[in-house]
């Protein structure tokens, strides 16, 4: 997607199955729109959804969704601790990518005026949408709550931004606007003393804490209000949290992280936490984060270092190790970054593997054996991946932790590669395919169809040979892994090398039966010199990894 946008409506429902998965029905309806997380809590009685899409599919998406909860959910019965005021109680717009903070105001609007309109809806615009200083806050519209809403709406003060101000008992109102991203991130702390966490927090977040005097007691200021010391951070709530019996958190909401990042509080609450006498371990981040956000934090940490990093995805990495985010479970971007999870996979990579290989097994000449050597390659690097993430953070293999990472940073751009390949393999032959299919009536025709179907087999042959190549550099990786990885998952390393091998293998054997159909002799011989060598050395690694291996079993 060149443009994305975030919608995270909030439906007060979160109970009800069969009301939840008709809502996530209706946000997949629309074309273009990507459904990333659906988050129900049962106590709060809400479910929070998050997905993208481009301006058009997304406003779509939205209406749709909101068309199925008001009809579906019941406002007079509802009861949960969060609060709310309606059935579909807030639904933000969020700039993500070649959008700005002016389309998503348009898109709150257009989304505002046609649910009052269309499903008879009081909405109300905030945040940046607001037209009023007063609504800027979601929780001054939503003060009182639903319960409040028939007295309120008698107020001329309280009209809403689009539709009558009118009390419906069923869907209540709601309100929508455009939004910075907020960030739920929480940092973990080696104590089970959650006062300790809560008055790192009151140091941090925006509110700061109350003053008080030598006896304790507030200091009320002269306008009645009790007065407060403001924290350091513009744009940051917190508060002090259990996650389990020996873990407290600092738990934050980052309203603004280009501003106010991860890393900025994250560095801050562990001199916080050294001043007590405890440590931050590690981090987490709460549902999902932006692309940006990581690499961000990545250039902070690098520039510390003086490493100099410039690599997208090692830039992501370092952020993750630096934050420790893979302290209470492994942090996986594909799953955590936004911008990761609405990336477009192949028709081949989407499928399930029994999926593919039925596909495989039929009588369709593609996918076929150059798929699966990129997918052998892949599998090779994904096992390589493995034995570094069972290392890294073990304190028997400290001495090697450093190499070991970035051998996982290359292992991960080599799977990433392979990957890709598996379907660029598929959509290589399908030229060729093509290509027979030209017409062949006149000369013109016939040498028009001819060279195309060269081209074909030359393409055709290219890309098995980049299968081969990215599959040979999974061996070099290997040998890093089996020489300093966890000797408890050794023989996964050789796994590893024996997979790439068949890569190598299998891709070469594609390119070979292209090659002769190739009538260009020089680029024939050229490639099959450097088949050759390839083959040799391929087996070189192998065996030098196998022997590595079987000695330390």
């Amino acid at each position: 997607m060149d443009k994305i946008v975030e919608c995270v409506p909030n439906f007060s429902e979160g109970k009800d199955k069969t009301v939840i998965n008709a809502i996530s029905a209706a946000i997949e309806s629309v074309n273009c729109v990507k459904l990333l997380d659906v988050d129900p809590g049962e106590d709060f009685n809400r479910t929070v959804f998050t997905f993208v899409g481009e301006p058009e599919p997304i406003l779509e998406a939205a209406f749709r969704a909101a068309k199925i909860g008001i009809a579906l959910i019941d406002m007079s019965k509802h009861k949960g601790e969060h609060a709310r005021m309606g059935a579909l109680d807030v639904c933000p717009f969020i700039p993500i990518k070649g959008v700005n903070d002016k389309d998503c105001i348009e898109i709150s609007k257009k989304f505002g005026q046609r649910i009052a309109k269309e499903l008879n809806v009081p909405v109300f615009l905030y945040a940046k949408s607001a037209t009023k200083k007063e609504r800027i806050r979601l929780p001054d519209i939503r003060k009182g709550e639903y319960e409040a809403l028939e007295e309120k709406f008698k107020d001329p003060s309280y009209k809403p931004d689009f539709g009558k101000p009118v009390f419906v008992p069923k869907s209540g109102a709601t309100a929508t606007g455009c939004r910075d991203i907020l960030l739920a991130y929480n940092i973990n702390l080696d104590s089970n003393d959650k006062s300790l966490a809560s008055k790192i927090a009151g140091k941090i977040r925006t509110s700061g804490v109350l003053k008080k005097d030598k006896d304790g007691n507030k200091i009320i200021g002269s306008d009645g209000k009790p007065e407060r010391i403001p924290g350091k951070f513009k744009g940051v709530q917190a508060g002090g949290m259990m996650y389990n019996e020996d873990i407290s958190q600092v738990s934050m909401n980052l309203l603004n992280f280009r501003e106010v990042n991860i890393n900025h509080v994250y560095e801050e609450v562990k001199k916080e936490a050294a001043k007590l006498g405890i440590k931050a371990t590690g981090s987490e981040i709460v549902g999902l984060v932006p692309k940006e956000s990581l690499i961000l934090a990545g250039k902070y940490y690098s520039e510390k270092e003086k490493t100099n990093i410039i690599d997208e995805l090692e830039l992501v990495n370092l952020a993750v190790e630096k934050l420790g985010l893979s302290d209470l479970y492994l942090f996986k971007p594909e799953q955590k970054v936004i911008e990761y999870m609405v990336e477009e996979t192949g028709q081949l990579v989407s499928m399930k593997v029994g999926g593919f290989l039925s596909e495989l097994a039929s009588n369709s000449p593609a996918p076929g054996g150059g798929s699966v050597a990129a997918l052998a390659g892949g599998l090779g690097a994904g096992l390589s991946s493995m034995v570094c993430n069972l290392t890294i953070g073990k304190e028997k293999y400290a001495d090697v932790e450093k190499d070991i990472k970035k051998t996982l940073i290359q292992s991960e751009k080599i799977r990433k590669k392979l990957t890709f390949l598996i379907d660029k393999d598929t959509e290589a032959f399908n030229d060729v395919i093509k290509a027979f299919q030209m017409p062949k009536e006149t000369e013109q025709q016939k040498t028009k169809r001819s060279a195309a179907i060269q081209n074909g087999y030359k393409t055709a042959a290219m890309v098995p040979l980049e299968t081969a190549m990215t599959c040979a550099e999974v061996l070099d990786v290997a040998l890093v892994v089996a020489q300093k990885g966890n000797v408890n998952s050794i023989t996964d390393a050789a796994v590893s090398a024996i997979m790439a091998k068949a890569g190598v293998e299998g891709a070469i054997l594609n390119i070979r039966i292209n090659l002769g159909s190739i009538k260009d002799e020089k680029f024939v011989k050229e490639m099959s010199t450097d088949l050759e060598k390839l083959l040799k050395c391929t087996s070189k690694k192998t065996e030098e990894i196998l022997k590595i291996v079987n000695s330390k079993m």
